[in-house]
Parts: C-alpha cells; structure tokens; sequence
C-alpha cells in the first residue's frame, strides 16, 4: 500500500532577550541551579508579571520577516497543568489571539522550491528544567530558564516526509538566526522542535498524529519522524489503530517510545490571565520595527544571483546564514570580482573544511583576506588547481599566508610556453605509439599524453597551456 507522511512543526525560538520575559532576571546559559530564579518566576504570593518589550518586538520582527499578520491586539492566557519544574502551576503563553498568524517558509523541495504555511506565532515563557542524572532516586528543579521568553512557531500540516521537515526546520532557524531574534543553538535548548507526524492513504483525511517531543538536532528529527512514519505504517498494515499520544525519541535505540497522551486544548483550561493586560502594538510601532530588518535570506540570495552571475543553488548555499553571505561578499570585494572562482572555493575546499572540523564560518582559520590570497594565485596562474588545494591546507593546518606556502614547498607554476614546449616535445618523443594513437582517433591517447606531461613537470605545468601546445603539435 502507498502512504503519505504528513508533518507539522512548533519550533521554540527562545529570544535573544537580556531578562525574562516578565521579570528582571537573567538568562544567561550556564549559571548555578536556581541562581537566575526571582520572585516572579518562582510566583512567590503577591509578585506581578510585567512584559517585556523587547521580547515583543522580536516576535513583530519575526512576524515581517515571514509576510505575517501582526495582531493589532493579543492577549496573554494561562495555560494549567501541574509539574515539578512549573511553579506557578501554569505557564504564561498566547492562545485564542497570538501576535503573529499566517506567514510562509520557503524551503527547497524536490527541484523546487515549495511554501510551507505557518499557522501562527506566539509569545510565551518557559518553565524550569527535572534534572534526573544527578540524583540516586530523586530528580532535582532547577528553575533559571522558568520565565525565559519564547516564540512558539506552529507550521501547518504542509510537509511531507522526514527531508522535507528538516529543510523547513534548517530554514526556520537559518531566519530567526539572520534576523538576530535567536542565536540558534540547539545545544543550549535555544532552538528545538517538536513534530506532529501522521500517515494516511494519498487524498484521504488526516490520519491520527503523535507528537515527538524536543528533537534537538536536525540529524535526531530525521531519524525520529522516520521511525515513527513506519511504526504508524505497520500498526495500520496489521489492522491496528493508532493511539493519539505525545513520544520521545531514543537515539540510541533510533526509536520512539510512548510518554503520555496526547493533550488537548480543553485539556490545559486555558484562560486569559488576570494579572496581564492586552498587548496592543500601534501602526508606527510596526514600521518602525520594519525598517530595522535586514536584507532578507531570499532577497539576498537574488541580488548574488543578479550582480555575480551565479547559480540558485550557489545563492542559496552562500545564503544558508548571514555570516556565509557576508563572508562571500567580503571575499568578492577582496578580490575585486572573481564571484564564480570564490562561490565555487566556499561551496568546495572551506565548506568540506568546516563540515570536517565542525566548525562555523564565524570560526574558520582561514579569513576573507587570507582566502582571497590564494584565489589570486589562481587567478594569475600562479599556482594549479590541484596545487592550489595543498596551498589551501597548509593555510588551514599552519595558518600561513599563500604566498609563503607557494615559496616554501616550491608549488609555483610553469606558465613559460618555451619550458612547457620542451616538456611536450620531450614527452611526445618518447610515446610514439600514443602518438599514432590520437591521430586514429583515440582521445584516450590525448589524455594519457598530458598526464604524461603533467609528471614530467611533478605537476607545475599550466594545465590549458599543457592542452593548446599538445593540440598544436599533433595538428589538431
């Protein structure tokens, strides 16, 4: 039988805020357990919430960003239920009346690209965090990331598959990132998803949806939605139903297992909270926070294509994060031009050096400067291609300059056509057969009788002067 999988995501951006999103404590990562817990955020009798604006700013800024409505007017609701690491007993979050609803993602799909509805997004707090590891038979509260801002985003059911949940969530937090709301780290818990998953029959009605909890990396959501696609698959193959719950994926057994059943809203008695008034944000507040938005990921990606003659897969890449595109556009001005040569560098030798090391862009040894270096000594001939790449190690391992590279491991190239005439000369002297070869029409000869040169030379000669002079001697 045919199944379709169908995904929807709420993604949890925490923001980018100096203090909670109703109190004046911190929420820096890292401090002491409950060092960074006041009053408010452990309800103490008598304390009051009071908003904070920065923190809404950040959800109108991600509003604009993705083409969403901003509500005029929100409000702040009470959402109860009753765990170790919720003091209050219930959590401060939006619900009949968000400040952001609609908007789209764009992500590539297939050999396209495809808009992945948002339902809607909304400010809330956090709650504290059990800590099971550290304790024989008990389980420790520690409260310092109660009340720390988030902005809940909810997709519509618009994803297919484990790859295309994945490219929506790279591209969601690839946004919030460049519009500096978040900084993404998903170690840290600053970034994390959780995806409802369900399979039907093509054209039928939404199946019955689990929802997998936390899934803290890209590499887990795959994995995850994946399992539990055909785990919902073999329950309806053999007859069964499946159950509507909340489950958590193991990674190390790369599987799902059952936590809870599933909540709905009634379940969570959701009421506006008393102690919060309506947030109402002006038309001026609005623009005022629009003209702050950086150039866009897709408007980015565009003007590359546009001024540096380069493909949408390249644009797309060198637009994966605001430090790729800025470091590309350093790189070009560098130069002076070159776009193709330094898109082709970054996409090959320094991204597969970064993926190596797992490292950012922000943290690559090589810098701008020093990479545009290397690329004029390609650019002049200076230095091959295939030379070129050992000079590029040897910057990543040694942090030199090229030019010292170039001079200390003799890699310079022989671009003299009388030196590279007598190389060819020599080389054709000596393969007579390969010679006649090529005359009768085999290109292998052709290519077997440059690599012949290529060694002569321990691989200095200018590969496109190696080519015309051969092509010349042999007529043709």
């Amino acid at each position: 039988m045919s199944w379709e999988i169908v995904v929807g995501i709420e993604a949890h951006a925490q923001l980018r805020t100096k203090s909670k999103i109703f109190s004046a404590a911190a929420t820096d990562f890292g401090a002491p357990p409950n060092s960074q817990a006041s009053a408010v955020d452990i309800a103490l009798p008598g304390v009051l919430p009071v908003l904070n604006r920065a923190a809404v700013e950040f959800a109108i800024r991600f509003g604009l960003a993705v083409g969403a409505t901003i509500n005029r007017r929100s409000i702040f609701a009470r959402k109860n239920y009753f765990y170790p690491d919720l003091p209050k007993g219930y959590q401060i979050s939006q619900y009949e009346q968000p400040i952001v609803q609609g908007g789209a993602i764009r992500i590539a799909a297939g050999d396209g690209e495809k808009s992945v509805r948002l339902t809607r997004a909304h400010l809330e707090e956090d709650a504290g965090k059990s800590l099971h590891e550290d304790f024989r038979g008990m389980s420790g509260i520690d409260l310092n990331r109660a009340g720390t801002p988030l902005l809940e985003i909810v997709s519509e059911p618009d994803l297919h598959g484990a790859k295309e949940a994945v490219a929506y969530a790279r591209a969601l937090h690839a946004v919030v990132v460049w519009i500096g709301i978040c900084d993404g780290n998903m170690e840290e818990g600053s970034f994390r998803c959780d995806a409802n998953v369900s399979v039907r029959q093509p054209g039928a009605a939404l199946g019955t949806r689990c929802e997998l909890k936390n899934l803290n990396s890209f590499r887990f959501m795959e994995r995850a939605i994946e399992y539990e696609a055909r785990r919902q698959i073999e329950l309806l193959e053999d007859g069964r139903r499946v159950e509507q719950e909340t489950r958590l994926y193991d990674p190390e057994r790369d599987e799902t297992r059952s936590l809870r059943t599933k909540e709905e809203a009634h379940d969570y008695r959701y009421f506006p909270d008393p102690d919060l008034l309506p947030l109402v944000v002006s038309e001026q507040e609005i623009e005022r926070i629009r003209k702050t938005l950086p150039e866009l990921p897709a408007q980015r990606a565009q003007r590359l294509m546009r001024e540096h003659s380069i493909t949408t897969y390249e644009a797309t890449l060198l637009t994966q994060s605001r430090a790729w595109a800025d470091f590309y556009e350093s790189l070009v001005n560098q130069l002076g031009g070159a776009a193709k040569l330094a898109a082709s560098w970054m996409l090959g030798e320094l991204s597969a050096a970064l993926n190596k090391g797992g490292l950012d862009i922000t943290a690559s040894p090589i810098d701008e400067v020093r990479f545009a270096g290397l690329l004029r000594r390609i650019q002049d001939n200076t230095v091959s291609g295939r030379s070129a790449k050992e000079v590029f190690d040897a910057m990543w391992n040694d942090r030199l300059e090229a030019d010292a590279v170039i001079q200390a491991r003799g890699l310079r190239q022989i671009s003299d056509a009388s030196v590279v005439e007598q190389l060819v000369e020599k080389v054709l002297s000596a393969n007579a057969q390969q010679v006649a070869d090529y005359r009768a029409g085999k290109q292998k000869a052709f290519n077997s009788l440059v690599g012949q040169v290529m060694k002569a030379s321990g691989g200095k000669a200018n590969p496109a002067q190696v080519n015309e002079i051969l092509r010349r001697k042999l007529g043709g």
